[in-house]
């Protein structure tokens, strides 16, 4: 069955392509604006030792299921226990949404490093450019369809030979990358509007140090809600990726190993995303500039990139290019998710699986890049900021991650916690004689805490 469904060569292996699903467009586009709106350092705190409790919980449980049932989402669930195998088909259809909007926004980040390799800095950085990118017809398409072909290529050459290999050679070039330009950030400064000098290292304290000056009971809850929903973006619980990757590990892997360098790994990348970004519109724009939100990214940051001067089209070239690597390595584990299943449901073979999961994900992101044009509308979601319009990408997001996934984790949490027992975990974990050193953790955590948490952020997605 393992040589029929491909494993990981070792333990290096499948670090580096679950590290790679994990640092991916959540990581370096949603935590540096998240960080900047909720005082810096107290989101920084807060998402540090949530990672170690509620992330290392869910992560723990999911990579334990795969390797247990050697199965994907789909099919993993009831094969723990018969009665919860609808959490599967949940699980599943999590990445089935999340594939075709993910490549849409895969193709805007490829439009943009094109535009920075081709000279077009100045004119990325004007203030219609982004509006007027997304709104036409067939650009956005055409970049979607280029980065559908490039991860389902890394998916069709399979685990070992396909995203195995692939992550083993983007992951350290994607971190020397990260590592580079947060060091950059650092190094910057420009007067403001006053000719006081900003600098990049007051941007790092903006970044780090806690703001607390208007804290209150609904400002911790924010913060505690939004950490716990990055989670899920940043170590890629809860979309079935994690039993995707887990039923390809082999049973002699030390999983508590990997599971920590996994943790240390994703946690490091969140926090220089953070160096990387926060300085460096705070020396161009002021704290102004961190209000952006979403659009941080491809408004804000090309405008930073343009008052850099003549280094500036480099440096957004150079930026644009690691956060392409970033945004592919995700793609794939996303639609290795979705091939998992065909695989082992209906034991299709993986070169019909990944056909079946392409054709499906061209035909939907053409519906989610014609949602700014031709099927544009005004829609308000729960989660829409005031003044804001939902479009069709903004409903898959609401659907798939602020609602189903957090119904996933708390139905695995029931299901771990209190119907097969932790022990179920810790005994796969524990097969080969390794310590689980936060094995307390983990059992109060996957029985008590966690699910009260889930059912909360549940309740927000409703806007209660």
């Amino acid at each position: 069955m393992e040589k029929k469904r491909g494993t990981f060569s070792g333990n290096i292996g499948f670090v580096m392509a679950a590290a790679g699903s994990a640092v991916g467009l959540g990581n370096i586009w949603r935590f540096p604006y998240l960080a900047a709106r909720h005082g810096g350092g107290l989101f920084l705190i807060t998402y540090i030792i949530l990672a170690l409790t509620f992330g290392f919980t869910i992560l723990t449980t999911e990579i334990a299921i795969g390797r247990k049932t050697k199965q994907g989402p789909l099919t993993a669930y009831k094969k723990v226990h018969p009665k919860f195998g609808g959490i599967g088909i949940i699980g599943w259809i999590v990445p089935i949404i999340i594939l075709p909007y993910y490549c849409a926004i895969g193709g805007w980040v490829m439009k943009y490093m094109f535009t920075y390799i081709t000279g077009g800095a100045t004119e990325a950085a004007g203030d219609k450019y982004f509006v007027g990118f997304i709104t036409s017809q067939w650009p956005p398409i055409i970049w979607m369809l280029i980065f559908v072909a490039i991860t389902a290529i890394v998916v069709f050459c399979g685990v070992e030979k396909g995203i195995e290999k692939y992550s083993r050679v983007l992951m350290p070039i994607l971190l020397v990358l990260i590592v580079a330009i947060a060091i950059f950030s650092l190094t910057l400064s420009s007067p403001d509007e006053n000719g006081v000098e900003r600098t990049g290292m007051e941007g790092l304290a903006v970044y780090v140090i806690p703001n607390l000056s208007d804290i209150s009971f609904a400002e911790i809850r924010s913060v505690i809600m939004d950490a716990v929903g990055q989670l899920f973006y940043s170590i890629s619980v809860a979309m079935g990726i994690m039993i995707a990757y887990g039923s390809y590990v082999k049973d002699d892997t030390n999983m508590m190993k990997s599971i920590n360098q996994i943790e240390i790994f994703d946690t490091i990348v969140a926090i220089l995303a953070g160096v990387m970004i926060v300085p460096a519109v705070y020396v161009f724009m002021g704290t102004e500039g961190m209000s952006a939100g979403p659009g941080l990214m491809f408004e804000s940051l090309p405008k930073v990139f343009d008052a850099m001067g003549p280094i500036g089209p480099f440096v957004g070239a150079i930026f644009f290019i690691m956060v392409l690597f970033a945004a592919v390595t995700s793609s794939v584990s996303i639609m290795e998710a979705i091939v998992s299943g065909f695989m082992d449901k209906w034991k299709f073979t993986r070169k019909k699986s990944t056909g079946l999961t392409v054709t499906y994900a061209l035909l939907i992101g053409l519906v989610v890049c014609l949602g700014y044009n031709i099927f544009y509308f005004d829609a308000i979601l729960p989660t829409t900021p005031p003044g804001k319009s939902a479009q069709i990408l903004d409903i898959m997001d609401y659907v798939s991650n602020s609602l189903l996934m957090p119904v996933v984790s708390l139905a695995t949490c029931i299901l771990i916690g209190w119907v097969v027992k932790p022990q179920y975990v810790i005994a796969e974990v524990t097969k080969n004689n390794e310590k689980f050193g936060r094995k307390g953790l983990f059992i109060l955590m996957v029985k008590y805490i966690a699910p009260v948490f889930f059912l909360l952020m549940i309740l927000q997605a409703f806007g209660l």
